[in-house]
């Protein structure tokens, strides 16, 4: 982590120290806690971003280049109780 001196006009850094107050921590706590949802809701971004310049076409390009073959045993989900989804589906040839 790295520290940031920060200027900020009194009247914010009361309404800050009132709202970190309200939530039962500090003021470093609440603005950790947003820089925590900003980078969240920025992750959700890139990922939209990224899906929208993906191509279905190479997708499937590149998933048959991968070899139709049983997983390793340390791989293989675990096998669901009678009434659950059963094992995920083999891949159509």
């Amino acid at each position: 982590m790295s520290a940031l001196s920060l200027r900020l006009p009194k009247s914010l850094h009361s309404r800050l120290r009132e709202l970190a107050r309200s939530e039962g921590v500090s003021i470093n706590q609440l603005i950790s806690a947003v820089a925590e949802k900003l980078s969240a809701l920025m992750t959700v971004e890139y990922l939209k971003e990224r899906a929208a310049r993906g191509s279905r076409k190479k997708f499937e390009r590149a998933l048959s280049r991968v070899a139709d073959v049983e997983p390793a045993e340390i791989d293989r989900l675990p096998v669901r109780s009678e009434g659950t989804e059963k094992q995920g589906r083999r891949r159509r040839s």
